[in-house]
């Protein structure tokens, strides 16, 4: 390699190519190459070799591999590992806990500035927390999980601090922000055409799979993907494709439903979508500056949750496989997210599921949640199924557990009796890279120790490396390492613009399903008059146990309403109703604690129904069972016989005076799903049902009104009753009987009309049960 001189000159020549200065940061132009953003304040310099630029990050005058951007991102990612410390690699492993731009003044997103919350400080929305600077510093933290952003200008000016930050730090490693999904739309939302500056709004999980059409769930990808660029984030925690098979399993919402092959398909053109740049953005082999990484989840499926307990809480951690088909529920990954159509060939991350997979490792007969199960991240997915890419835990894993299974605290099941460092270590031995929520480095280099005694110092560190390749080339991939700075007028012009919003919202449209249409009461076209019921919500606990206040009100914003139709509080002088409902929603979720308190188990059954619900069919005996620390002498979880209500049981009471109150005139349903629901309490009883599994109000109107004809189709069953709920096996999907209704349809899976009746075409060939 020559040797590189900075002349007067050439630092004259720097100068006169500077492009753009955006506050904190400059451009310098490559011809025919990379463009390269650097902040001043850093202290790197400019290098050039043969005509070329090339940012010296870590200040040693030369150009070493890894900042050379005609480098592959392999070949780079393994010099750089190579140069790292242990400690260096160790922060590479951590995943930030949730952070809010500005911080919140208390809860999981809290911070400090200059040691006062936002309100009582000077602070920009914009600046890095206390907390934040303590982790990227000290803790070599590069992986950022960002929550909410006050504005898409404070997440750009945010994203410029942070990457000029850490730029100055050891070997210049940019960070790699990431987001939740974050383009749900909000029911009570009118579509916006100007957005002001909100990102675009978008049906999420049940929503998208209703569409059953791949080409949309890929658009998306690709718009977001440039919003979610606009913004500084480069990873999307998403898609899930956890197979749904368990209706109530209250994330079955976020997936595609219960078909692995529309499950399959569309989690391929979600990730295809979002790692996928083209033309000038492409920097190679479908990768570039408009990519976003796919962190598919959860590795190997959390859709089979027991009772329907959910995986975040200690009464939730099993996972059961009665009718013994956990392939299909790999099946979407292996050949979907791990087969794409694009360049980029499979999703770049995999997180595995809180979840104990119960029973399935035949190898070492281990009962270890995901994430700790050699079984399930090293002989099937690395070995069996050649995956290379990061394996990077979900949030909280290796911290401990609440004192009672309810409360929301870290989730090491299987490994409860280990300490942290110890659960640290057999992550890492198992096969993973990165741990999420945990922002200290300390533990992994405990864990990095022990390795060491067991197994000597060069396995370790080679173990070390082989991590930090597969995180680092995730960041070389994007083009981070060449310019990770942002243009806020860029970004301003890109999220939510109104060509987006249009599209999520033409999308908002063909996900809504008429399940029912009496006589052909429907569509109704405007300027009738309706009458709307107010909704009483009672009181509900959030993930943190925080309860909420009970509330009358109207379920929708009345002056979006009156757009479409007059609008009276009185039924004797309306046309028709509309009666807006949300699907049944557990109180406890399958877990009450005055129930253990009361001298039995505490396991309650998880309803689909509105009206009291007693589980007289439900198993006998609970197929998994064990807490190694909070509860050691409950050794089986049946709920047998035992009886809950719907936390929201007076939406039916609405529907049902609300007939009573119409006198015969058409009552119309407009149900928001968040699950699979029993309609035998009502169906009867209403001329139409409309329903949607979280889109907004205008694009349900839209339906009603004959705006829009309708196209959606049921990504999964409508059960007959509770009984059918129960006999079903929770790791099978469409294994139960469907309500029928009372024009004499079925509402099964792929089943949905429009204004001529039953659709049948291309979808439901494509897609029908098998």
């Amino acid at each position: 390699m020559k040797k590189i001189v900075i002349t007067a000159a050439y630092a004259f020549f720097l100068n006169v190519t500077m492009q753009a200065q955006q506050g904190n940061f400059t451009i310098v132009k490559n011809n025919k190459g990379a463009d390269l953003g650097y902040s001043p304040e850093s202290g790197i310099k400019i290098l050039t070799v043969n005509g070329k630029k090339f940012k010296d990050l870590n200040k040693n005058g030369k150009l070493d591999k890894y900042e050379d951007w005609r480098l592959s991102p392999d070949e780079r990612a393994k010099d750089l590992a190579s140069k790292m410390s242990v400690e260096q690699i160790a922060g590479l492993m951590l995943y930030s806990r949730h952070q809010a731009l500005p911080a919140g003044v208390s809860g999981y997103n809290a911070g400090t500035y200059n040691g006062k919350i936002f309100p009582e400080s000077n602070a920009k929305t914009s600046d890095l927390t206390d907390q934040q600077k303590a982790f990227l510093k000290e803790d070599n933290l590069r992986h950022v999980l960002i929550t909410s952003v006050q504005t898409p200008e404070t997440a750009a000016l945010w994203n410029n601090n942070m990457q000029a930050f850490v730029e100055g730090i050891g070997l210049g490693i940019p960070s790699n922000t990431s987001t939740d999904p974050r383009h749900t739309a909000n029911v009570t939302s009118e579509f916006n055409a100007g957005a002001g500056g909100t990102i675009s709004m978008w049906p999420d999980g049940l929503g998208m799979a209703s569409t059953f059409d791949p080409k949309i769930v890929e658009q998306f990808g690709q718009i977001a993907a440039k919003e979610y660029r606009a913004l500084g984030i480069a990873t999307a925690l998403s898609p899930q494709i956890d197979l749904g098979s368990e209706p109530r399993w209250y994330r079955i919402s976020m997936t595609f439903g219960e078909s692995p092959a529309l499950t399959r398909d569309m989690g391929r053109a979600y990730i295809d979508g979002f790692q996928t740049s083209y033309g000038k953005d492409e920097i190679k082999e479908g990768w570039g500056y408009k990519s976003v990484n796919a962190m598919v989840k959860h590795w190997p499926s959390g859709g089979a949750e027991e009772g329907g307990r959910d995986g975040h809480w200690a009464y939730g951690k099993f996972a059961v496989y009665p009718g013994n088909n956990l392939q299909q529920h790999i099946d979407p990954f292996i050949n979907g997210a791990f087969k794409l159509k694009g360049k980029t060939s499979k999703a770049s991350a995999v997180m595995p599921y809180y979840t104990i997979t119960f029973g399935q490792d035949k190898k070492y007969n281990e009962n270890v949640a995901n994430g700790y199960s050699k079984y399930i991240i090293t002989d099937l997915l690395r070995d069996k199924y050649g995956y290379d890419g990061v394996v990077c835990t979900d949030w909280l894993v290796t911290g401990d557990e609440g004192k009672t299974p309810n409360l929301f605290a870290g989730k090491p099941w299987g490994v409860e009796n280990l300490s942290i460092n110890d659960r640290h270590y057999r992550a890492i031995i198992a096969g993973v890279d990165q741990f999420g929520g945990n922002n200290d480095k300390m533990p992994v280099l405990a864990a990095y120790d022990m390795g060491v005694k067991e197994f000597g110092e060069s396995f370790m560190r080679a173990r070390f490396e082989r991590s930090a390749v597969r995180l680092l080339k995730n960041i070389f991939r994007v083009g981070l390492f060449e310019n990770p700075y942002l243009n806020v007028e860029e970004t301003k012009a890109v999220v939510g613009n109104p060509e987006f919003m249009k599209a999520g919202y033409e999308a908002q449209l063909k996900s809504v399903v008429l399940l029912k249409n009496k006589v052909a009461v429907l569509p109704l076209k405007e300027k009738k008059t309706v009458f709307i019921p107010k909704i009483y919500t009672a009181s509900t606990k959030d993930w943190w146990g925080v309860a909420s206040q009970p509330k009358l009100e109207y379920p929708v914003n009345l002056e979006l309403v009156k757009k479409y139709y007059n609008v009276t509080e009185d039924p004797s002088k309306a046309d028709f109703a509309i009666v807006f409902v949300t699907s049944p929603q557990s109180l406890e979720g399958g877990y009450d604690l005055k129930d253990r308190q009361n001298g039995s188990n505490g396991y309650v059954p998880i309803s689909l129904q509105y009206g009291t619900y007693t589980a007289t069919e439900a198993r006998a005996k609970s197929i998994a069972a064990g807490d190694q620390v909070i509860d050691p002498t409950i050794k089986d979880r049946t709920y047998k016989n035992k009886t809950v209500t719907a936390a929201n049981t007076m939406d039916l009471r609405t529907i049902l005076d609300t007939k009573d109150m119409m006198n015969g005139k058409p009552v119309i349903v407009s149900v928001t799903a968040s699950k699979p629901m029993i309609f035998n309490e009502f169906e009867k009883q209403v001329d139409g049902i409309v329903l949607n599994f979280g889109v907004s109000s205008q694009a349900v109107l839209d339906i009603i009104s004959g705006k829009t004809e309708p196209s959606g189709l049921l990504p999964v069953q409508m059960p007959a009753n509770m009984e059918t709920v129960e006999k079903q096996f929770e790791d099978v999907p469409y294994d139960m009987i469907p309500h029928k209704d009372s024009e004499g349809n079925v509402y099964d899976f792929a089943y949905g009309l429009n204004w001529k009746g039953v659709i049948k075409d291309a979808r439901t060939e494509i897609y029908k049960k098998q």
